[in-house]
């Protein structure tokens, strides 16, 4: 269908919509996201996770389970997951056999697993959850009186093969979405595909790392020229810090990118960090609801805000390393740190936050790929650094993020936040390079206290 303007023939709005583990958990949850899309005629692609906890279990197994007892339990695990979804269908029938089929899959991929993990493994088994979702998520909607195709996104999401943490292609992608995916955007049929995944040119299945649900929707939103992106989760939209930490969190309605970038960067839940590149690339606003109560509203993300506060929000990221790197050679010489950097880029190593003094540079890893936990610095990087200076690597450390509006040029700022930690002792304060964000290190232990203290004197 198409609006007429001026004798043109003007294509409709087109809303690409992301729903997350915990929004299509169960049946009543699916159903719950399948009325948002059946609702809303603007809504033609929409990308989902794998159903809650089944990303975790598929980890697992990736991970290598050598005990064949253990190992039947995940699946038995992963096929109940599924099985209660299909058992409430009105035609089971129609997706059953592909279901079985995914998970027979599973378990030859665990075996091989069992004996040799590898990362290309990993990609394979971890898509599996998104391969399996899809099936069950068109039936709902196809059952609800909706036109619904599943598409297998490995079509269009074109990556290099860094398994783990693929980087996508955007011309490619671009090019395969019109190839793919356009002619079915002509119809009234709503296309639902599998976030987080894709493929490398040789057609292996790759992944975006974890959380990167979002990211690929973003993707395809702008891959498309779509006018909105929907990213339908757990909560109503983002908070001044996370509700489950302080319980007097207050909802933003409106944010700028630079502002959600910032907290997403810094470790808020709600957003794949890679998630906004795409939109404000695009200029595509961005919409973040909750799909179990989406009368609430949620939060607007748009180039540019009525209301810019100094003070927006509160981010906590935990499972930091840090790496704090000591020679006396560093003193009022000239070469150390492009060394350093030189070492770390040979070993593929992404540095997040870095501070420095006279003989010492503190610096912390990112985490980008998809097994969690704190990033490691690999042996043979910790030998390189060894030779050119001391190094030391700590971890149980989590990033507290202020997040806000120029922040350097905001008088007292400092004086707000630091003035209220006196009986904590944060390190690697980082402070100045941009100004939206304030932040610095804390022991694991005292973080959430951290946070909750800084929210109640500056947002309370």
């Amino acid at each position: 269908m198409s609006f007429v303007e001026n004798n043109f023939t003007v294509p409709p709005p087109i809303t690409v919509a992301k729903f997350g583990g915990t929004s299509v958990a169960d049946h009543a949850a699916m159903s719950r996201s399948a009325t948002i899309i059946k609702d809303n005629p603007a809504a033609k692609v929409v990308l989902i996770s794998a159903c809650s906890g089944v990303t975790n279990l598929l980890v697992e197994l990736a991970n290598g389970l050598a005990d064949n007892e253990q190992r039947s339990k995940r699946l038995q695990q992963l096929r109940t997951i599924h099985q209660d979804i299909i058992d409430q269908l009105a035609h089971p029938e129609t997706v059953t056999t592909q279901v079985e089929q995914l998970i027979s899959h599973i378990a030859k991929l665990a075996e091989q697993a069992a004996q040799k993990p590898s990362v290309q493994l990993t990609d394979q088994l971890v898509a599996h959850g998104e391969l399996l979702s899809t099936h069950l998520f068109t039936q709902i909607l196809n059952e609800m009186g909706a036109s619904a195709l599943r598409f297998d996104i490995r079509d269009v999401m074109r990556t290099d093969s860094q398994y783990g943490k693929a980087v996508p292609e955007v011309d490619t992608i671009r090019q395969l979405a019109d190839q793919h995916l356009q002619p079915i955007l002509k119809t009234d049929t709503i296309i639902v595909s599998q976030g987080f995944i894709g493929a490398d040119e040789s057609g292996v299945t790759t992944t975006l790392g974890r959380g990167g649900s979002d990211y690929s929707a973003a993707l395809i939103a702008e891959a498309i020229s779509a006018e909105i992106l929907e990213i339908w989760t757990d909560v109503p939209g983002m908070y001044t810090t996370d509700p489950r930490i302080a319980a007097n969190a207050k909802p933003i309605k409106e944010i700028s990118f630079c502002e959600a970038s910032e907290m997403a960067n810094f470790g808020a839940k709600i957003l794949h960090p890679s998630t906004l590149l795409p939109a404000v690339r695009q200029q595509i606003p961005v919409f973040v609801g909750s799909s179990k109560a989406p009368e609430q509203g949620g939060t607007w993300i748009r180039q540019s805000v009525t209301d810019a506060p100094k003070f927006r929000a509160l981010a906590l990221r935990c499972n930091q390393t840090m790496v704090t790197l000591t020679s006396l050679n560093m003193f009022h010489a000239y070469g150390f740190l492009a060394e350093v950097f030189r070492i770390l880029a040979e070993y593929k190593i992404s540095v997040d936050l870095i501070t420095t003094s006279e003989v010492s540079v503190s610096l912390t890893l990112d985490q980008t790929d998809t097994c969690g936990g704190a990033p490691r610095l690999p042996e043979a990087a910790m030998e390189a650094l060894s030779k050119l200076c001391r190094v030391e690597v700590e971890q149980d450390l989590c990033l507290v993020a202020l997040i806000g509006n120029d922040l350097g040029d905001a008088p007292g700022a400092a004086t707000q936040v630091f003035s209220r930690l006196e009986k904590y002792s944060p390190r690697m304060i980082c402070f100045g390079a941009s100004t939206h964000n304030l932040c610095f290190l804390v022991k694991t232990a005292e973080s959430r206290e951290v946070v909750q203290t800084l929210h109640q004197g500056l947002f309370e």
